[in-house]
């Protein structure tokens, strides 16, 4: 009965990754096809790759995504590791209602935040006289990318030892010091996860950047969507393919860290008991 019930559990499971992944892996096949067919393979070419770097469009919305993506990591690290230890450091009944409203955004239907963060720049910028473009896109993906850092370091935040700071503080450190040489070491790995994970989530964006990029500024997403609009070329295929591959990859290197981290953890917690 057992082997039965195991037998069909991992029946089920395979037919959802094959539901969930058939189609990616069709696109990177087809992103190799010699021919414009999206259905009938003709043979292994590069040359839909060769293309995509010499397409101008493609190159310019991919140095927008880069750049977007970066300095709304970097900000989004700095504010989220600062709430954080804010979080941290407050009453339980000011703490647990506050990290519930951070985590809104998370939670929240990108649709709504989209809209919600355009109509805003909208009232605001017929204040201050000034359009939708790379800076309420940048503001955009800093604000919903704060919440991923939150939840990153809150964790480490709660293994650290609080006897460590002050232990520092008696041995001379000013609460500065003790910050940079205690509090940040011991929560690096948390600060490293929640950039790595902003900057997947910034790469990755479609529906936020859509409502507050305004018309002169492109992300690599809204570029492909573009694209799929007018023809579908086999240089959607590739993009999408470098997109996915990247994205894997980051999510890749976050649950490997994170795995050698609880393992570390754990090490410590044993070595103590």
């Amino acid at each position: 009965m057992r082997k039965k019930r195991r037998f069909s559990s991992r029946l089920f499971m395979g037919l959802i990754f094959v539901f969930l992944y058939a189609p990616i892996a069709l696109l990177i096949i087809f992103s190799f096809n010699s021919s414009k067919s999206r259905t009938v393979w003709s043979g292994f070419t590069l040359e839909w790759y060769r293309q995509l770097f010499h397409d101008s469009t493609i190159m310019s919305s991919l140095t927008t995504t880069l750049s977007v993506s970066v300095l709304a990591a970097v900000i989004a690290t700095v504010a989220g590791t600062f709430a954080a230890i804010g979080f941290y450091n407050m009453r339980r009944r000011w703490q647990n209602p506050l990290l519930a409203v951070s985590n809104i955004p998370v939670i929240n239907a990108d649709i709504v935040t989209g809209v919600s963060l355009c109509l805003l720049f909208v009232s605001l910028g017929s204040l201050l006289k000034f359009d939708l473009g790379f800076g309420t896109l940048l503001i955009a993906h800093v604000t919903f990318n704060i919440p991923y850092v939150i939840l990153s370091v809150m964790p480490k935040l709660r293994q650290l030892d609080r006897n460590l700071v002050d232990a520092a503080q008696d041995l001379g450190c000013t609460w500065m010091q003790a910050f940079y040489k205690v509090i940040i070491p011991e929560i690096l790995p948390g600060i490293i996860n929640g950039m790595m994970i902003a900057f997947t989530m910034s790469i990755d964006d479609f529906v936020i950047s859509y409502f507050t990029a305004g018309s002169k500024v492109q992300t690599l997403s809204m570029t492909i969507y573009a694209m799929t609009r007018k023809r579908i070329s086999p240089k959607i295929n590739a993009v999408s393919t470098l997109l996915f591959v990247f994205v894997l990859t980051m999510l890749l290197i976050i649950n490997i860290r994170e795995a050698r981290q609880e393992k570390q953890l754990r090490l410590k917690n044993r070595t103590i008991k």
